[in-house]
């Protein structure tokens, strides 16, 4: 990660995909040109995705040895008005490992913001 303004919350820094990048100095979204045309928007929004998260998690990496240690990932609901974030819960340790691993986040209010601040980039990974 690059240096950073340390006096400012990572959710005053991190609100665009844009300030991800410059947060974590990773380039731009790649354009998938080796993967069929209908797949690449979905690996798109991946990237971003996971982009969002390492800034947001500013260096913090789960530990997923350590079943003591929660692992927070947003969770969304879609009802007939549409993608929505809904809550977010913990990954507990146990052999179903379901949660993408670069998608958790190292607290609940990280989660919480990643999935209300981002929530079109999830909408476009996770149903479109």
């Amino acid at each position: 990660m690059k240096e950073k303004e340390v006096k400012r919350d990572v959710t005053e820094r991190v609100k665009t995909f844009e300030d991800a990048q410059a947060e974590t100095g990773r380039p731009g979204v790649p354009e998938f040109s080796d993967v069929p045309e209908d797949m690449r928007p979905y690996f798109k929004a991946q990237y971003k995705i996971v982009v969002i998260a390492q800034a947001l998690n500013e260096g913090w990496k789960p530990d997923w040895t350590n079943g003591n240690q929660k692992k927070w990932v947003p969770w969304f609901g879609l009802s007939s008005s549409g993608f929505a974030f809904g809550v977010t819960v913990f990954n507990c340790s146990n052999a179903a490992a379901g949660n993408s691993s670069r998608l958790c986040f190292k607290t609940e209010a990280l989660a919480n913001y990643a999935g209300r601040q981002f929530v079109e980039i999830w909408d476009e990974l996770l149903q479109k």
